[in-house]
């Protein structure tokens, strides 16, 4: 299937279709006759909104099985729409005729039923709102409130949901010419039944009024709302659950060109509109295919959920592609195809809109935009000696050609275009963009060889300043993509998991923004080692390279890393890197999971950690480039996926690793590193005594000081404080993050056995999934554990559960409460959305990455209580859990467990191993329906 059209009929499909609107309207009628007149007193209405609903139910039964016979989605919202006015009709017929009594009607009770906003356009998803105009000549009548009211009655009691407003001609006019939303609905206002007479007077005095009234304002007022509208659903169009209407390049981005081509030409975008300058005649095929694929997903969406649905879930993902008939294909699930070619069509929108932008400004009727990013840095003789000097114009902060003719004299200039804009701080002129995309053919293997296009795009990519936006601009406007091929298959791609919130493409452009962000100081805060080290790298220009194409090995066969780095050699050798740069960019990306993994699934004060970590490092400088490259990675992987608490992570494996690489002694560099971490805790608790903070100090063991942070650690300070002042041994503190999406509870207790289980037994309880967890143990025998809790609530909300389970875990560690009947009384059941996801359970026991322990790697679909589940099994085998290192990764679960028998001595029995593995693969296969089914015997 070409990824950039439709899916066809399936084969032996029928190409008959019922036309709509799926019932004969006279007969329909004639039968309402007959049940009013014989349905017995009082029960004539009930058996006329029976019927009613068989012909809804019927309609919308009809229209999708035309749709999934190969019918074309705009066919079937046009048919929805003849559905529902015929529908309409056959309402307001049965309510003139036998609900309320006519007699004749005057001249003051005439009344248009007028659709409006969608519905108008004729195109009606199926479980879309009605949007109806009751148009009055000047004053609402008995008469008429009483058949508006018995007709709307009717039509919601039949589900359907309707937004109705009853105005005169003046009422619908003054408010049009005030409010921007009635003007836009009024635009493609149509009449479905009544006065045609009143009608045309108001269509005939709403046009001369739009004639007076400013078109720029419209046309500013229809791009502000995209824009807010585009805020609301989430800036990028390239989010993995995109909103199909709202969503930045869904539908109601081409009802805005719509509107505009209504409001500016009095014509909807068609053939015959053409030649109105607005469009051409390709740019208008793709408006249509555009918006036929787009009608068909929604038309979908609303069949697969029975419901108002418009965004793409996950839940709904799977089924859309088995629906659209997507197939398997290089490695390509699917679903990923199907989402591909979403985000293609996302993206031709886009392209489509900056096309009448175009269009529109030069016409002057809509407002050229601020141009934010431009510093004022470049003087005016700067912009004057580009002029002269070059194929390109700088005007009001916008770049555009000399001519038209200069990317086809030298296609060089299509690279050159961008890093200009780049070094100038200048927006794109739309026209020129458009010009581009006329011109990308020109973008072949000669253009890739050559050496000054390559040394253009190094510069870009490598700037000290907008790199994330150059590149942006370069693949929206399709250059980057067939000028690196390698980049170009993963244009579009979407990865099939809750992880990663961003088509694979998005994803590595905003890494490279990240790393841009580091080397210029703006992330010293949130990053501070890597903003540290970034001045002492010494490959710069491989570590730009590999952040751009980190995962352009991905959908393949073979592990992404692997085709990754194979690429990278052949890329870097085009653009010109030298041979140990080349090399370095490979090594980058065949290993940039490498650090994240080490850190976040191994206890990294175990010293062989550190030693199998170095042997695949080898160097101090390839140790400095890959922590950068997977701060950026995980950064940029979507909101709230970047913690505090990774960032620790990854600086103790790089504070641990550092040393030994350099041929220093990892003890001594500890030692200082301790000191200075006590130091740090003893500022932040300045209004303690030397005595309390020695004491505090004196239970923690060194590996604490390594990863913990400081404001953790007076966090810890404090609750053992406030419990000790209690007379307790048990205190928990709650923190909530709107931004991360993540409650942390942090909790002091008594180290009993089984204690990490209780924790998540609780958790679990309250229905909370957790998706980390940092377990510690102090010298006097206290837990300080802190749990990521997924935020799913508003924040008081979000509070008042994280300090229910508190209160949880003191009741059970107290033994006022038993877990099993807590479990039994909170059933606790799968979202829908990781419903969606199988993965198989895989459990490894190791006894090679630790010299003391054993290691238990857990990986399976997540659920709630899912750790309780693990650990209570873990402590049923009579296994002793010293460290636990939590790690989720959207839907999937990813559990490290150091353990040992209860004498502290690895499990080197054979079969133990493979009970271990067997019960831990059981837990992790049990469906995440009802908590009870998974609460082991013998539960506290």
């Amino acid at each position: 299937m070409n990824e950039a059209s439709p899916p066809s009929r399936p084969a032996g499909s029928s190409e008959h279709v019922i036309d709509p609107p799926y019932f004969d309207l006279d007969a329909a009628t004639a039968e309402l006759k007959r049940l009013r007149q014989d349905a017995a007193a009082g029960e004539a209405r009930g058996a006329v909104l029976t019927r009613l609903k068989a012909l809804l139910k019927q309609a919308r039964a009809t229209a999708e099985a035309n749709l999934m016979s190969g019918g074309q989605g705009r066919t079937c919202a046009h048919g929805m729409s003849l559905f529902t006015d015929a529908l309409l009709r056959l309402v307001y017929q049965d309510v003139i005729g036998h609900v309320v009594e006519s007699g004749i009607p005057s001249e003051g009770e005439r009344m248009a039923v007028v659709a409006t906003g969608g519905y108008g356009r004729g195109l009606m998803a199926p479980r879309s709102d009605i949007d109806l105009l009751f148009l009055l000549p000047y004053k609402q009548t008995p008469w008429g409130e009483s058949v508006i009211e018995a007709t709307l009655y009717m039509l919601w009691d039949l589900g359907l949901k309707v937004g109705h407003a009853t105005r005169s001609i003046d009422q619908c006019l003054r408010l049009a010419e005030s409010d921007m939303t009635i003007r836009t609905s009024l635009l493609d206002a149509r009449l479905i039944l009544g006065n045609a007479a009143l009608f045309e007077e108001f269509e005939s005095r709403f046009h001369q009024a739009i004639a007076t009234w400013p078109a720029r304002d419209f046309v500013d007022a229809k791009f502000a709302e995209r824009d807010e509208r585009h805020r609301r659903s989430g800036e990028s169009r390239y989010r993995v659950e995109p909103n199909v209407k709202d969503g930045k390049g869904g539908l109601r981005d081409l009802h805005t060109l719509h509107w505009l081509m209504r409001y500016l030409v009095g014509a909807v975008p068609s053939e015959a509109a053409v030649g109105e300058g607005l469009f051409s005649a390709a740019e208008y095929h793709a408006y249509r295919k555009c918006e036929s694929f787009l009608w068909s997903i929604r038309c979908h969406l609303h069949f697969l959920t029975g419901r108002s649905e418009d965004r793409l879930s996950f839940d709904v993902q799977l089924s859309m592609a088995e629906r659209l008939h997507y197939k398997p294909r290089g490695g390509i699930r699917p679903v990923e195809r199907f989402m591909k070619h979403y985000f293609l069509v996302a993206k031709e929108v886009g392209e489509l809109t900056m096309v009448i932008s175009a269009a529109l400004e030069m016409k002057q009727l809509k407002a050229k935009p601020d141009n934010e990013r431009h510093t004022g840095s470049q003087t005016w003789r700067d912009r004057t000696l580009l002029r002269r000097r070059t194929d390109f114009r700088i005007e009001n902060g916008r770049i555009s050609v000399a001519n038209r003719e200069v990317f086809k004299r030298n296609p060089v200039n299509l690279i050159r275009l961008f890093h200009l804009a780049q070094q100038y701080s200048a927006e794109h002129h739309p026209e020129t963009m458009r010009l581009v995309g006329h011109s990308l053919r020109l973008i072949d293997d000669r253009l890739r060889r050559d050496v000054e296009a390559n040394r253009i795009f190094l510069d870009i990519l490598t700037a000290k300043d907008e790199s994330e936006q150059a590149l942006r601009a370069m693949n929206e406007a399709g250059v980057l993509g067939r000028f690196i091929p390698e980049f170009g298959r993963v244009v579009a791609m979407m990865q099939f998991n809750m992880y990663h919130h961003y088509t694979v493409d998005e994803h590595l452009i905003r890494s490279v923004g990240v790393l841009s962000d580091i080397e210029s100081g703006k992330l010293v805060e949130d990053h501070p080692l890597a903003s540290q080290i970034i001045p002492d790298v010494q490959n710069r220009r491989a570590l730009f390279v590999a952040q751009l194409l980190h995962d352009a090995g991905k959908g393949y066969a073979e592990d992404h890393s692997i085709v990754g780095a194979r690429m990278m050699r052949e890329v870097g050798a085009r653009l010109g890197l030298g041979r140990s740069e080349t090399e370095t960019a490979a090594w980058l990306v065949e290993h940039h999971l490498d650090m994240s993994t080490f850190a976040q699934s191994r206890d990294i004060n175990d010293p062989k950690t550190i030693r199998d970590f170095a042997d695949i490092v080898q160097s101090p400088e390839r140790l400095r480039l890959l922590l950068i490259l997977t701060v950026a990675d995980i950064r940029a992987v979507g909101p709230g996926v970047w913690n505090g608490w990774k960032g620790q992570l990854l600086r103790s494996l790089y504070y641990e690793t550092e040393p030994v690489l350099a041929g220093g002694h990892s003890k001594l560099a500890n030692q200082n590193r301790l000191a200075i971490a006590e130091e740090k805790l003893r500022a932040a608790l300045s209004d303690w005594t030397e005595d309390d903070i020695d004491r505090f100090a004196a239970r923690l063991y060194p590996a604490y000081w390594l990863r913990t942070e400081t404001p953790k650690q007076a966090e810890h300070a404090r609750l053992i404080k406030k419990a000790e002042a209690a007379g307790k041994s048990f205190a928990f503190a709650v923190r909530t993050d709107a931004f991360t999406a993540v409650t942390e509870l942090t909790i002091v207790a008594p180290n009993v056995k089984g204690l990490l289980s209780l924790f998540a037994g609780a958790c679990a309880s309250a229905g909370a999934n957790i998706m980390g967890a940092h377990v510690t143990t102090t010298r006097d025998g206290l837990a300080l554990d802190t749990f990521l809790l997924q935020r799913e609530l508003d924040e008081d909300d979000e509070r008042r559960r994280a300090e229910r389970i508190g209160h949880t875990i003191e009741k059970l560690i107290s033994g006022k409460q038993k877990l099993e009947q807590l479990l039994r009384s909170r059933p606790t059941r799968i979202s829908s959305r990781i419903g969606a996801f199988t993965i198989v359970p895989e459990v490894n026991v190791s006894n090679k990455i630790s010299e003391t322990l054993t290691v238990l790697e857990v990986s399976g679909i997540d659920r709630p209580g899912l750790l309780y589940a693990l650990t209570k099994a873990i402590t049923d085998l009579e296994l002793d859990i010293n460290s636990a290192h939590i790690a989720t990764y959207g839907e999937r679960a990813v559990d490290v467990f150091y353990v040992t028998d209860l004498d502290g001595r690895k499990i080197t029995d054979q079969a133990w191993a493979r009970d271990i593995e067997a019960r831990l693969v059981a837990v992790l296969s049990e469906p995440a329906v009802d908590s009870e089914a998974r609460i082991p015997a013998g539960a506290p």
